[in-house]
């Protein structure tokens, strides 16, 4: 039998947490991942070689790869900060810009290493081009590059991206639009809602076939709000902003978390991003989203509020049966 189709669209910390359970279930997975990312190794190595930035590709195929823990390990090794030009990059941002040099390509790059890693799926970056994500906030100010976004005080009104290097229209990678197309269901997040999730959405190739696909549109909710992006937002604001960037109410489904964080649990010196637990409001995500799956999706890890990436596959996977696949 023919294995349902789900694509996992974002970046940062959040998808690889959803990915690396996904992976498990006899689904065919395929992850495509922002390229906006313009701070910390990724954004030198960006700026440095013209390329899509590393880090977030790195992250997922970590979490669909079934590498022994050393491999793991090595490829996630962070040189220290004495390290002089080193400093701060990850190993593996490393491997993946010499490769990609070698290829001509970050796609091609990746699509090497997961035959190298044994990654169970297939991942393709947002676009081939390197993205610059430009933030308009609610008094007209427009902040350039993702990593100053959350220096600006004020609520975004929206969100949009440009090519780094050249001047045309933002283009998906090949196959992505494919991808959305041919899934029996999407996923987006969890992740930064404007700093790791739209900038993927925003592309126009990428909006068009999410307002096309015939396959059911899930959005995992975050858990907390975020510094600089998400203030006082209720889960039903999450999904506003999301159909509003695509034009019409696109999500069918919304998981949320419905097991509070203790208070004063989190490490503010760690996590210090992160403010507070989303509220709920669940008569304005029933007016947006067809249906709301609201169960207890939380992990508390190290001082940290973070999604339980199997009790979210467990959802999605129920989801997937009851629509007959």
């Amino acid at each position: 039998m023919r294995k349902p189709k789900i694509t996992i669209i974002g970046g940062g910390t959040g998808i690889p947490v959803i990915l690396n359970s996904l992976r498990h279930q006899n689904v065919d997975i395929t992850a495509i991942v922002t390229v906006a990312d313009d701070g910390g190794s990724s954004g030198e190595l960006r700026t440095a070689m013209q390329m899509t930035p590393p880090g977030d590709l790195r992250n997922v195929l970590v979490a669909m790869s079934d590498m022994p823990k050393l491999y793991e390990q090595v490829f996630q090794y962070r040189f220290n900060e004495n390290d002089g030009p080193l400093s701060g990059h990850p190993l593996g941002n490393l491997i993946i810009a010499g490769i990609a040099e070698m290829q001509g390509s970050t796609f091609n790059a990746i699509q090497l290493l997961r035959r190298f890693f044994h990654v169970t799926g297939k991942i393709y970056p947002a676009s081939e081009e390197a993205l610059t994500l430009h933030a308009v906030f609610k008094d007209g100010h427009e902040v350039v590059g993702e990593s100053k976004i959350a220096d600006y005080q004020g609520m975004i009104d929206h969100v949009f991206v440009t090519n780094s290097y050249n001047d045309q229209t933002p283009q998906a990678s090949p196959k992505v639009v494919d991808a959305i197309m041919e899934s029996e269901m999407i996923v987006l997040g969890p992740g930064s809602l404007f700093t790791s999730i739209l900038p993927n959405l925003v592309i126009p190739e990428i909006r068009q076939a999410l307002l096309e696909t015939p396959a059911e549109v899930a959005y995992v909710c975050n858990i907390m709000t975020q510094y600089g992006e998400t203030e006082h937002f209720s889960d039903a604001d999450h999904v506003a902003v999301l159909n509003r960037h695509l034009g019409q109410d696109v999500i069918d489904t919304v998981l949320v978390n419905i097991d509070p964080v203790p208070q004063a649990y989190m490490n503010s010196n760690q996590f210090d991003e992160y403010l507070v637990q989303v509220e709920h409001d669940f008569e304005a995500l029933s007016q947006q989203a067809k249906r709301v799956i609201s169960a207890n999706f939380l992990r508390l890890e190290n001082g940290g509020a973070f999604h339980d990436g199997e009790l979210v596959v467990e959802e999605l996977m129920t989801l997937i049966r009851s629509r007959g696949l």
